[in-house]
């Protein structure tokens, strides 16, 4: 038996003989509902509800169905393979995962740990709290698998792939969609990376590591300016700095290996030729041994209008990306992906997850080099890729986890979608935290195919409204017939947001669309 109660403070879901239970601050009206659903053979299914003041009654039946489904499919015989997925990660990336996995035919649920407000009440997954389960604890992650019956985990951030949390998953005999740690140090270590292009032929920029600051200097006067500082781990996205005079290479050298500032990440450097061009995303899903492409997406990592100021995790983006044409696609899936993906294996290390290649096509060749690698999808690539995805989302990542990619061709929508980041004021710096924010269901309403994905966002227990809790808190996404469409309708939806402590960039596709002054 289930149960749904509100009462003059809000609304609460229970499974009964489940201790999971979770009211918030709602509706007015008093009413309970009972769902007999039979026999159960498996144990009883958490669901939290969270939400904020006018928020609609059906989103939060739409998640309670669709535990219902799962339950009730656990229950019979059904004639295609099910599977409840667990996103592990809680920004924007994964509120799309959650976005595309909910509409995935054969998914019957979908959980996010530990998600967000914004997952959360828009129904898209229903989110496990932290206090509930620990994703740094992979003993925690399996038992809850095993409790639930998840027969997929996806794994969002590229901290716990690096940490090995797929590999214990996968020994564990959990079908997991992200590499072992041993392949996530293509992202893990820059260095690492480089020397995988070095031996296996992978086109990418003249480069020199090093850990002692007056050695980098030398190579680094040698080489001469503009010129690319890079803190060999994972620094959440600030680890590069491009500088265009000495002196700025110099303090990003001092920066990392004299003061630490990038703390471990920033212990090793690797300096890199300055590449002039225009950079672009190429996404392929992995299985070991094949691989298959995503559409191509570009983002712009400046902070600043017209790619200015200091690099960021990505104020926006959009697919497809004219400067990635069939015939580059094709030159990077033969002289990059594979490459890369027959390279791993031939390492002792096979890649399974997706392959992000940060791309620059060199201005003076028309050639793609290899920038970086992320072992996960991008952010905010991923939001607009979810949005154009048709096929079965789910089905594509076991087959990926099951090691039979060959074959499987992904369906999209025609026409363009474009992401458009809201960030709170002063990031990437230091920033403030706690401003509200107004309008999000105005915004996903003002045109067709407009959805706002939540990467930062909290509920604020008092007034129920949504605040700010990250640097990058909103990703404003829309479809469009052609970029042009989709841009209006992104800046359209952004303009009906009230948010005092947010900003956003005004060009966003300003490298594949005539100039416009978005206000």
């Amino acid at each position: 038996m289930a149960c749904i109660s509100s009462y003059n403070s809000g609304i609460s879901t229970k499974f009964l003989g489940s201790s999971y239970n979770h009211s918030s601050k709602l509706f007015s009206p008093n009413f309970t509902c009972s769902f007999n659903l039979g026999p159960l053979n498996w144990n009883c299914l958490n669901l939290r509800v969270y939400g904020q003041q006018g928020r609609r009654l059906n989103g939060h039946f739409q998640s309670f169905s669709s535990v219902v489904k799962c339950i009730s499919s656990k229950n019979g015989s059904p004639s295609e393979e099910r599977v409840v997925v667990l996103v592990i990660g809680g920004g924007g990336r994964e509120h799309a995962l959650c976005y595309a996995l909910k509409r995935s035919p054969s998914c019957d649920a979908v959980f996010c740990a530990p998600g967000n407000a914004g997952i959360s009440n828009s129904a898209d997954a229903t989110c496990i709290p932290k206090s509930d389960l620990n994703i740094e604890d992979s003993s925690s992650v399996i038992s809850f698998c095993r409790k639930w019956g998840v027969g997929l985990v996806v794994i969002g951030p590229e901290a716990p792939l690096v940490a090995g949390l797929a590999n214990d998953l996968v020994k564990a005999g959990i079908p997991t969609f992200g590499p072992s740690s041993e392949a996530a140090a293509l992202e893990g270590s820059k260095n690492f990376m480089k020397s995988i292009c070095d031996k296996y032929g992978i086109p990418t920029a003249k480069y020199g590591t090093f850990t002692d600051s007056h050695t980098a200097k030398d190579y680094i006067k040698e080489q001469g300016a503009p010129i690319v500082i890079k803190a060999d781990g994972l620094a959440a996205g600030k680890g590069v700095i491009v500088a265009m005079t000495l002196e700025e290479a110099y303090n990003a050298v001092d920066s990392m290996l004299v003061k630490g500032d990038f703390g471990s990440a920033g212990g090793r450097v690797v300096v890199e030729e300055y590449l002039e061009g225009e950079e672009a995303s190429f996404f392929a899903l992995v299985d070991g041994e094949n691989a298959i492409p995503l559409e191509s997406a570009q983002d712009h990592k400046r902070v600043g209008e017209g790619d200015t100021g200091p690099n960021t995790g990505g104020m926006g983006a959009y697919s497809p990306a004219p400067v990635l044409t069939e015939k580059l696609q094709s030159l990077v899936m033969e002289s990059i992906i594979l490459p890369t993906v027959k390279g791993m294996a031939k390492e002792g290390c096979k890649f399974v997850g997706v392959l992000y290649a940060g791309l620059m096509i060199e201005k003076k060749s028309g050639l793609p080099k290899l920038i970086e690698y992320n072992v996960r999808f991008g952010d905010p690539e991923c939001q607009v890729l979810m949005m154009r995805l048709e096929s079965d989302l789910a089905q594509v990542l076991l087959a990926a986890c099951k090691g039979k990619l060959r074959g499987i061709s992904l369906e999209w929508s025609p026409g363009s979608a474009m992401v458009v980041v809201m960030a709170s004021k002063g990031y990437p710096g230091s920033y403030i935290t706690g401003s509200e924010i107004h309008n999000l269901d105005e915004a996903e309403e003002v045109a067709p195919g407009v959805k706002v994905f939540h990467a930062g966002t909290a509920i604020d227990e008092k007034t129920g409204n949504f605040v700010a809790k990250g640097g990058r808190v909103l990703g404003v996404t829309a479809k469009g017939k052609d970029l042009e469409e989709a841009r209006d309708r992104a800046y359209e939806a952004v303009n009906q947001i009230r948010w005092d402590g947010g900003f956003f960039r005004r060009d966003i596709g300003w490298r594949a669309l005539p100039h416009k002054t978005i206000c």
